[in-house]
């Protein structure tokens, strides 16, 4: 699956196949409840929450806002470091870049960390094809590299599978009957992926920040996976979205403040790990040679976008993830890029900058601003899916039939004594799909909305009908309003009257 091609079958097929996966929508629901759940207790625990958002969402602004220098500053140190810098404007720049490395190291195996770069950029598969194995050693990328799938969540990849289905692709690895325990598929992997971190001649690591005063980066980890490709082969490679940057070690405390808690509720994560350089004389472990490869690949298209540059502060929690109800119902796989979510829907047509291509996507929301309400940087994705959906139909590619509907709505809506007409005519129209109070019929546009819900019937007389018939009643009703609301209530009534009863 492409980054730049999206899935032949569209968004609403690929959700109806994962609403209709009782597999997936329980491990989903289950996962992002327990992760939404501990974000919650984390976040309560933190004095001043909100302010270490604002903190948070300050740096991140400031530092793309002035993103070539901090850039320039951390090429300059890391450089400084003995640290090997490239640029890559594309996906196939950066790709090439690491395989000219590994061909020059005559390398035939690497390890990896976790790294939503790296997935962003299929770099396994061009390995694959240049003959060198390249192994994921973080337990859920390893999973669904064995699946042949993608990640389903930016944090816990394989979320979307449970242990029975771990245990059976794990068993076919180990030639033998797994037990669907825990202790049991772990150790098993452990004991793999030892060989893999003795064997590999490099190791492959993403980037969570790099600090621009000393030319650092800094990973985030629960397994140790990363500390073991950071250290243990010869030569390492780290790939970077260019927007990673962060200015000072002061500013990675609030990153490391709000990230784990946003992400898995914990405080911290197991490993943090910083790393300066490769591998000194007096160091007892460390890469002899270490590339950084920072990557644009469609970013620097959102810079002096006054509607998507705030996207290149995603620091990449997942918490609109667990926060989204789409998402929740439906998995990460159903977005059909490298990134789901929230975030995924803005994201992905936003590196791409094809909204053509992945037209579908940003209407796979709610807009109910759940994500702004989770995001530890206070990204408004649900206000860039509104400007996505617009520039949708500003290029012509919008949906017609829908388009007419509005317009006729609109028309409706603007005039009572057509919405009056209307209501009525509804009224006596939906009597023919009314079963017990609601409208359970999937024919024609509502077949999307009842397939999965219900339609709650009009009601047999509207607010509007029974206040003309009951004028006394709503004046009694009137009285016992707030003082402010009666009196406005009061005056429209007086209105009313003078007009004969007119209800417009």
């Amino acid at each position: 699956m492409s980054m730049t091609s999206p899935m032949a079958t569209d968004v609403k097929t690929r959700a109806e196949l994962a609403l209709n996966d009782e597999f997936l929508r329980k491990a989903v629901r289950f996962t992002t409840e327990r992760l939404r759940n501990g974000k919650r207790s984390a976040s309560e625990e933190l004095p001043h929450w909100e302010a270490w958002r604002d903190r948070a969402r300050e740096i991140r602004l400031h530092t793309i806002a002035h993103l070539d220098y901090y850039l320039n500053l951390f090429v300059e140190n890391a450089r400084a470091n003995g640290v090997h810098i490239h640029f890559a404007d594309n996906s196939a720049e950066a790709v090439d870049i690491s395989l000219k490395i590994a061909a020059r190291k005559q390398a035939k195996s690497a390890v990896k960390s976790k790294s939503m770069v790296t997935e962003e950029l299929h770099l396994n598969e061009a390995f694959a094809q240049a003959g060198i194995e390249a192994v994921e050693t973080d337990l859920g990328e390893y999973i669904i590299q064995l699946a042949g799938e993608g990640p389903s969540h930016i944090v816990i990849p394989a979320i979307h599978k449970n242990r029975y289905q771990i245990a059976e692709l794990l068993s076919k690895e180990a030639g033998e009957p797994l037990a669907p325990d825990t202790t049991v598929l772990a150790g098993f992997v452990r004991k793999k992926l030892r060989e893999k971190f003795l064997e590999a001649d490099i190791g492959i690591t993403g980037c969570n920040f790099a600090i621009a005063e000393t030319g650092s980066m800094v990973l985030f980890e629960n397994e140790g996976n990363a500390r073991m490709v950071s250290t243990v082969p010869k030569t390492q490679i780290t790939f970077m979205g260019m927007e990673r940057i962060i200015p000072s070690w002061e500013d990675l405390e609030v990153m490391a403040t709000l990230l784990p808690r946003s992400a898995t509720g914990q405080k911290l994560t197991m490993y943090m790990s910083g790393i300066t350089g490769p591998r000194r004389e007096q160091d007892m472990d460390g890469p002899d040679e270490m590339h950084i490869i920072i990557v644009d690949n469609g970013r620097s298209l959102q810079l002096g976008d006054p509607e998507f540059q705030e996207l290149l502060n995603c620091i990449r929690c997942g918490a609109c993830l667990n926060a989204c109800p789409v998402y929740r119902h439906i998995g990460g796989h159903a977005y059909g890029g490298t990134y789901s979510g929230p975030i995924g829907a803005v994201l992905t047509p936003a590196l791409n900058g094809n909204v053509e291509e992945w037209n579908d996507i940003a209407s796979a929301s709610s807009l109910c601003g759940a994500c702004y309400e989770a995001c530890p940087v206070k990204i408004p994705l649900h206000d860039m899916l509104v400007f996505l959906r617009r520039r949708k139909v500003e290029q012509g590619r919008g949906d017609k039939l829908e388009a007419a509907g509005m317009k006729g709505f609109a028309a409706i809506m603007a005039n009572s004594k057509r919405f009056s007409a209307a209501i009525r005519a509804a009224q006596v129209g939906q009597k023919v799909v009314v079963r017990n109070g609601e409208i359970t019929t999937k024919l024609g546009p509502l077949k999307g909305w009842n397939s999965y819900r219900t339609l709650p019937a009009i009601a047999k007389r509207t607010f509007r009908q029974r206040w003309e018939a009951g004028e006394i009643a709503a004046q009694s009703a009137v009285k016992e309003m707030d003082p402010g609301i009666r009196e406005r209530m009061e005056g429209i009534m007086q209105q009313r009257k003078k007009r004969g009863g007119d209800s417009s």
